[in-house]
């Protein structure tokens, strides 16, 4: 379906209102910044949120536990939202180390993923669309939704979708920050954007002994070491490899002495993959694989594997829209083609209920370093908020057009 054009009048108002709350975002998102909160303990950032949008007359539904959602009417919809713009509160548990004067003051604790500009950005976007509401400019109702836990699992996504905040949604969007990314850029990508992320555990035991007797007992370091080479090999010959499969292991427990065979022995990794489809194949697969290389040598197995996210699937029209709108207020060269990732994202999960679709926000200087995801030292270039209010904006009016013409209303 064409995708409709925002009328000028609109853009000038979407640029109006960004310029008034540009600022404010800046700080909003350095009082975020200097005062983290973990997954499901963001009261704090919750309550920062909802005052301010009651402060712009509006009326936030606070979500069990953390989190918010805020209905903005649309002139078309009466009062029904069709369109949601969703944000993550939560912080890392990662100690900051990047010297800036609105630096973490929780040890431990950062905004090292850039969750407090995409709250900042949701935020000034929903100021700018209540203006435009206010104005009668706004086509279609939006619901912001500043969900909790993003970074645990399960996550705040499912204690978002219980409390109803997909209820008459039919469209949702997001925007997550990129380093790679200039600020000013967005990047897209229509189909898989990030991958499932599962928990695998592998535990073997046997009765344990002495090294020099290992054909007494099953030797649990070697048949681990087993598990960690072969595994990988077998899932990349037995799935089919444009379903992006990757395991990768992160942890390995045994032993306590050099000279004795421990008696049990772990390894824990995430399992990642692009293919939604390919999910049920990976469970019969990957522990038949485990049982079969570890076969030879006489250990007890347990092997556990823990669904996490899904991929984010981006939907056609919700990429098209997200790249009209950044192109409408960022300029025409603003948008690029982004990387796959194999990240695991909790915006899967609304994804599995409704259309949408996520893109990258730039935020590394021109020129500069780029800063990593979940790193200690991770900075960005605070122009990405105003960026993101910009094209959130946008997007949501151009999904409430979208849907008016397609007769979705």
């Amino acid at each position: 379906m064409p995708i409709r054009s925002i009328p000028q009048g609109t853009l000038n108002r979407i640029a109006h209102h960004s310029d008034r709350v540009r600022d404010e975002m800046v700080q909003v998102r350095r009082a975020i910044h200097a005062h983290p909160e973990l997954a499901r303990t963001e009261v704090a950032t919750t309550a920062l949120v909802a005052d301010r949008l009651r402060e712009a007359g509006l009326a936030p539904r606070l979500l069990p536990g953390t989190g918010l959602t805020c209905d903005l009417l649309g002139r078309k919809t009466g009062g029904r939202c069709v369109v949601a713009i969703r944000a993550d509160l939560d912080a890392l548990p990662i100690e900051e180390n990047t010297g800036l004067p609105f630096s973490s003051t929780r040890h431990g604790v950062s905004h090292a993923c850039g969750h407090d500009a995409h709250t900042s950005a949701v935020l000034g976007a929903g100021l700018v669309l209540a203006s435009l509401a206010a104005e009668g400019e706004l086509p279609a109702g939006v619901r912001l939704l500043f969900q909790p836990a993003e970074e645990a699992q399960p996550g705040g996504a499912h204690d978002a979708i219980d409390a109803g905040a997909l209820d008459g949604i039919e469209r949702i969007l997001a925007l997550h920050c990129d380093p790679r990314l200039d600020v000013g850029q967005v990047g897209t990508r229509i189909g898989p954007i990030t991958s499932a992320s599962d928990s695998v555990t592998v535990t073997v035991s046997s009765l344990g002994g002495h090294t020099s007797r290992p054909h007494l007992t099953g030797d649990v370091v070697f048949a681990l070491g087993q598990v960690i080479t072969q595994v990988p090999a077998v899932l990349g010959r037995r799935l089919d490899p444009r379903a992006g499969v990757n395991l990768t292991w992160g942890q390995v427990q045994a032993g306590s002495a050099p000279n004795a065979i421990p008696g049990t022995g772990t390894l824990r990794g995430t399992l990642r993959y692009l293919d939604a489809d390919i999910a049920g194949s990976i469970d019969e697969v990957f522990e038949s694989a485990v049982r079969q290389v570890v076969a030879p040598y006489a250990v007890d197995l347990d092997v556990t594997r823990v669904r996490g996210v899904p991929p984010v699937v981006n939907d056609e029209l919700s990429t098209g829209i997200l790249e009209a709108s950044a192109r409408a207020v960022l300029g025409a060269d603003s948008v690029a083609l982004t990387e796959q990732s194999l990240g695991g994202e909790d915006f899967g999960w609304y994804l599995t209920r409704v259309a949408g679709g996520m893109a990258r926000l730039g935020t590394r200087t021109p020129g500069g370093r780029v800063y990593d995801l979940h790193q200690a030292d991770y900075r960005l270039d605070e122009r990405a908020i105003d960026a993101g209010t910009r094209v959130l904006a946008a997007a949501a009016v151009l999904a409430g057009l979208s849907a008016r013409r397609s007769g979705d209303e």
